[in-house]
């Protein structure tokens, strides 16, 4: 069975466990179904997400131009501190900005390795979790716009980690902490002007990765450095497919690579 496409983000189903799917132009593969299969993986060539042509990947999925060019690439995409769109003000495209920043955001903890702080859309909850590899999640504040999403994150992640360590995360190298009581902690450090947003009413979130068997070492896979790959697929997390011999493929760090995928 082949199945060729570019990558892109895995969409998710939040069930018992996740619900993971590849996503091609004209087709999909529930990954979950794949798990104890081996699967082959050709890198047949690059195709950037934004203008569809035949171009080395640059970052996020973009070749160089479009990276630098595109709305959906702007710093503001990792630094919601940055967004301008609430005073009227463009960054590349302010028709998009606006659609994207000025709609409810969520400062959030959540354990993939260690408690982080991160921010998503209100829409991305809890897609952006999943995405993260986060085993447990909570919401602090809900914003209307992504600035101010922004501006708390930077003022909490003085006091809690933005990071999560993926090596940890894909291993499984975990503890269950307390996020309410972190909540609780953090509230403090909220900027006055999204205090008024704290929420205080609502319980973590736990959610279920399909893995069969962690890695104790992690391989990471670069298609373009390893282009042809075989491997018994034994877990998904995160973006990451996690394979019996402790390779690992993060999916979304090969977005823009356009793929063939047999399945034994």
């Amino acid at each position: 069975m082949l199945y060729q496409g570019v990558l892109r983000k895995m969409q998710t189903d939040n069930g018992n466990p996740i619900q993971y799917f590849l996503v091609f132009e004209n087709d999909f593969i529930n990954m979950n179904q794949l798990l104890n299969r081996e699967i082959q993986i050709d890198f047949i060539k690059y195709q950037c997400l934004n203008c569809g042509r035949e171009r080395p990947i640059y970052r996020q999925g973009f070749c160089r131009s479009c990276f630098f060019d595109s709305p959906a690439a702007g710093d503001w995409i990792m630094k919601p501190e940055l967004s301008t769109a609430h005073l009227d003000k463009e960054d590349r495209d302010l028709a998009y900005e606006k659609k994207v920043q000025l709609q409810p955001h969520i400062v959030y903890l959540a354990n993939s390795s260690n408690v982080k702080v991160g921010v998503t859309r209100k829409t991305q909850v809890p897609t952006r979790w999943i995405d993260q590899g986060a085993h447990e999640a909570i919401e602090i504040v809900e914003v209307p716009n992504r600035y101010l999403a922004g501006i708390t994150e930077v003022a909490l992640k003085a006091h809690v980690s933005d990071k999560t360590s993926w090596q940890k995360m894909l291993k499984n190298d975990i503890e269950d902490i307390d996020l309410v009581e972190w909540r609780e902690k953090l509230k403090a450090h909220i900027p006055e002007e999204a205090r008024e947003y704290f929420i205080d009413s609502n319980s973590e979130t736990h959610l279920e990765f399909p893995v069969l068997q962690y890695p104790e070492k992690v391989k990471s896979l670069n298609l373009t450095k390893t282009p042809s790959y075989s491997g018994v697929l034994k877990g998904i997390k995160g973006q990451y497919l996690i394979f019996e011999d402790q390779t690992v493929l993060n999916v979304r760090g090969n977005e823009g690579h356009y793929v063939g995928i047999g399945i034994n």
